[in-house]
């Protein structure tokens, strides 16, 4: 047997029987079907966990297939790359800047948006161009081929909750309409953006207008003072307005308990990014982990939802480094049976 299986059967108990010998009640898979909703809670994955992996509509369900995926935020760039999209030069450009810099100019760049300074002359054309050939796929957009991409992940088993669209403070009138609509077409019941109450009063009347929720994703902003008495300024500009709650990025940047979180806004998240990671005092701070070896209550989490509020969908996104030996197929599909082993044998 080899070491990546050995270390699989250690990080997660066989899934067939529990102590005492019983056989354990675990979700059971229609043919080939996945079926991750575990013990009442509906666990899944974002497909940005598959960042490295080829996109393509055959692709990533085979990717749900594989490591058991019944529920899926679906990250817009993977959608409109199964509807034709033109391919973004981003990362490629992304990769060349940073390879140029020095470690000062990484020093002072202004986050993301301070990659656009250090661009070429070339790599600004190209963006350009990507820009004119992506408007121009979304003007002409086959929505009768969203609809076949819908079907297709129905087929298979595979309920998309959220489309991450991802339209923001400064998104125009059209690409608002454009990121609802889209993800309504698509049987979601939302579309995911970063946090920020510019962005809430933005996208308020789209969601509105669309019946659907606007799901606002946290990275560190709770360790801000602008954030850090919770997010209720921005819930209250609408109650279409929710939160997808990453409990590990908030355990990892304030030390808090997310689970104190969690009983305060039950009724305001929709989702929530589940991860692993170390606390904000540790030797290497806010870190990601392999599920189980890190230090946020990822098990305490997972029984709270499992408890109190199934309603919540809770999507694997990976981010710990992965060995060389495995990929991030499998180690989803790990996450997974992690998952299980603690709502169903727990």
């Amino acid at each position: 047997m080899g070491a990546a299986a050995l270390a699989g059967m250690a990080l997660v108990p066989s899934l067939s029987s529990c102590s005492g010998g019983e056989k354990a009640t675990v979700a059971k898979r229609d043919g080939d079907k996945p079926n991750s909703n575990f013990g009442g809670v509906h666990m899944g994955a974002i497909t940005y966990s598959w960042r490295d992996q080829e996109g393509g509509l055959d692709n990533l369900i085979n990717y749900c297939k594989q490591a058991n995926v019944s529920n899926l935020e679906l990250m817009g760039n993977d959608l409109e790359a199964c509807l034709g999209a033109p391919a973004s030069p981003m990362m490629t450009i992304m990769q060349g800047i940073m390879g140029r810099l020095t470690p000062e100019q990484r020093g002072s760049m202004r986050g993301f948006g301070g990659l656009m300074d250090f661009m070429t002359e070339e790599e600004k054309q190209q963006m350009n161009d990507y820009n004119e050939a992506f408007a121009k796929f979304k003007s002409n957009m086959d929505w009768d081929k969203v609809e076949e991409v819908r079907k297709r992940f129905e087929t298979e088993g595979i309920d998309i909750h959220i489309v991450k669209t991802q339209p923001g403070e400064n998104s125009s009138d059209e690409d608002c309409e454009y990121a609802f609509k889209l993800a309504k077409a698509m049987g979601a019941k939302g579309v995911t953006a970063e946090i920020t109450l510019a962005a809430a009063k933005r996208c308020a009347p789209f969601a509105e207008k669309y019946d659907m929720f606007y799901c606002m994703h946290n990275h560190f902003q709770y360790a801000t003072p602008e954030f850090e008495a919770g997010p209720d300024e921005v819930l209250a500009v609408s109650p279409n307005i929710m939160l997808n709650f990453d409990f590990a990025h908030y355990f990892g940047s304030t030390g808090k308990n997310p689970c104190d979180f969690i009983e305060k806004y039950h009724n305001r998240i929709f989702s929530m990014h589940t991860k692993d990671k170390t606390g904000p005092n540790a030797a290497k701070p806010n870190e990601n982990q392999v599920w189980g070896q890190g230090e946020t209550p990822l098990d305490d989490v997972l029984k709270l939802v499992q408890s109190k509020y199934p309603q919540i969908y809770c999507d694997c996104e990976l981010e710990y480094q992965v060995a060389p030996w495995s990929n991030s197929i499998k180690e989803v599909g790990t996450c997974m049976k992690y998952a299980q082993r603690v709502l169903e044998l727990g």
